[in-house]
């Protein structure tokens, strides 16, 4: 009985290893073949507007990334940029959630439109922004500015107004996920707590400082995680909304990345950006995955 049992265990084996070959040939494909290119890369002169420089470099790359302002400059805008967008849409989505569950009837209505920019191309998101938000004299944005005596602003032409609107695409399109989540977190709080609570003559400030935040934590890591991640990749609204311009004002490292190596061709040194970055993005998602599992002291 046991050989047969054992027999049967290695063909149900064999037979499931089969089945999921070709999936994870797929996955291998897609993701690990181009990510060991993309190392290789980062160590070799790949520039196809001097094909006679190419050839191993080693760590040169990485060694002129560390001298490169550029490199730099987008790397601290890639910072300002993250911290941002992810501090505003989880305080703002966290803010609409528990303005919403003051409102039980027709919550579903909320969720509905919450879900209409998620669903939206980012790129789509970049030109409706750029379009019919942030255009000079027939932007709704510098309507309203103008309307109430702000003044006419470029968005687009100016630095600190270029960081700004991307920063409030970003957060247009993305605080809906951090409201959806944190209301769903909200939802589910058992309300013995907060009946306790009252009688214990907690106001809502102290409620909420020591049962609603400590009972959702979870929720707000995992918004945290997921949000950073996606800002730390952001792209294709930024480039379809101001280019990364004006000049490098909202280039961040990813979009130098592309710039590097599509733009200026250089593959070998737009390979490393992108290996910085991809590092970059571990070493925050690590952190942000240790606080997520430790224990509150």
């Amino acid at each position: 009985m046991r050989r047969g049992g054992t027999g049967l265990f290695a063909k149900e084996g064999n037979f499931a290893l089969l089945m999921v070959s070709p999936g994870l040939l797929v996955l291998l494909l897609t993701t690990t073949f181009p990510l060991l290119f993309l190392l290789w890369s980062s160590f070799n002169n790949i520039n196809l507007a001097m094909p006679f420089l190419d050839g191993f470099a080693g760590l040169d790359n990485y060694a002129q990334m560390m001298g490169d302002s550029r490199f730099w400059h987008s790397l601290r805008l890639t910072g300002i940029y993250t911290i941002s967008s992810v501090a505003l849409q989880l305080v703002i989505g966290l803010g609409l959630a528990l303005l919403v569950m003051q409102i039980p009837a027709g919550q579903w209505l909320f969720r509905i439109a919450a879900i209409l920019p998620i669903v939206l191309a980012p790129v789509v998101v970049g030109l409706f922004w750029r379009t019919l938000m942030l255009a000079p004299e027939f932007g709704i944005l510098d309507f309203i500015f103008r309307a109430v005596g702000l003044g006419q602003v470029n968005w687009l032409g100016s630095p600190t107004p270029a960081l700004i609107s991307v920063i409030m695409i970003h957060t247009w399109q993305w605080t809906p996920f951090a409201f959806l989540v944190l209301l769903a977190s909200l939802a589910a709080l058992p309300p013995e707590v907060f009946e306790a609570a009252k009688i214990d003559r907690a106001n809502a400030v102290q409620r909420f400082i020591h049962i609603t935040l400590p009972l959702i934590r979870p929720a707000v890591i995992i918004v945290v995680i997921m949000r950073s991640m996606i800002a730390l990749s952001a792209f294709a609204a930024i480039f379809a909304a101001t280019g990364g311009g004006p000049g490098t004002a909202s280039e961040i490292l990813n979009l130098y990345a592309y710039k590097t190596s599509f733009i200026e061709l250089n593959f070998g040194y737009g390979s490393a950006l992108a290996v910085a970055l991809l590092i970059i993005t571990l070493c925050v998602s690590g952190v942000l995955f240790h606080l997520r599992t430790a224990r509150r002291g």
